[in-house]
């Protein structure tokens, strides 16, 4: 089953599909996370967070700065401050 992805900015919805996993780069930490994940909110640093497409990929890398990250039912929400490229 996969994992719901939403990648938002206050300007527009940059990403939502669904992937096999996505590593969150968190303030406490990086994290990983896939279908069924316990429910979870997080602050994030700037940095690096990576996109699986399919267990075994090679990710695809985003680069962020500040926001927060939600893993709900749903799937996984970054509100990221500022998504570049």
């Amino acid at each position: 089953m996969p994992l719901h992805f939403e990648l938002v900015t206050p300007a527009k919805l940059v990403r939502s599909e669904d992937v096999h996993m996505v590593v969150v780069p968190g303030t406490e930490g990086e994290f990983g996370v896939l279908e069924g994940h316990a429910p979870f909110m997080s602050t994030i640093r700037d940095g690096a967070v990576q996109v699986f497409r399919a267990a075994g990929a090679a990710p695809e890398i985003i680069q962020v700065r500040g926001g927060f990250a939600e893993v709900n039912e749903k799937g996984l929400t970054v509100l990221a401050e500022h998504v570049e490229g």
